[in-house]
């Protein structure tokens, strides 16, 4: 015997959290192309584990998310642009307050020329993009869903790895664009 077709309140209801774990995916972008750290600092649980190993072959880690923001900061925040597109998200309910999304991403990081010229690379590469995949497990408190676990699997990648060191200098303060 077949169960019971759901209900629209029940439909509206599952759409609804599946947009809302979609959306965090899309907030996490904006804040870091927006410099909207606040934004950004808002996507994640306190503490969170952040694991970036096939980019930066760093192991992963659990660390405030003030401390990670603040890395990001110091980094993307150093780009003169940086475009993160999140496409393709899978969202797997575990339970009722806990989720996997996996989200494709295309990621751009840029130096205008004449900030290349400023820092003594004058006609160096001034992009490098990343394709991959985030897989993100998110947890819901309070009604808000947050990443307790972000990891990055880099696929391909393209252009001047080295203009990371680059935003880092000048996050760091060792380098100036100015």
């Amino acid at each position: 015997m077949a169960g019971r077709a759901p209900t629209e309140e029940t439909v509206s209801a599952i759409e609804s959290q599946i947009r809302d774990v979609i959306d965090l995916s899309h907030r996490y972008a904006a804040g870091i192309d927006h410099r909207d750290w606040d934004l950004y600092r808002a996507c994640f649980t306190d503490p969170c584990e952040f694991d970036f190993s096939s980019f930066s072959g760093t192991p992963a880690a659990v660390m405030a998310r003030d401390t990670w923001v603040d890395k990001v900061r110091r980094t993307n925040g150093s780009f003169d642009a940086t475009q993160h597109q999140m496409s393709n998200q899978t969202v797997t309910f575990r339970d009722v307050d806990h989720a996997v999304c996996i989200t494709e991403l295309r990621a751009q990081h840029w130096f205008a020329p004449s900030t290349m010229d400023r820092i003594g690379h004058a006609g160096g590469v001034n992009f490098c993009e990343l394709g991959g995949h985030y897989t993100n497990e998110i947890v819901r408190r309070d009604g808000v869903w947050r990443i307790g676990r972000c990891q990055l699997t880099v696929r391909w990648q393209t252009g001047n790895m080295a203009i990371f060191d680059l935003a880092r200098a000048i996050g760091a303060g060792t380098l100036s664009k100015d």
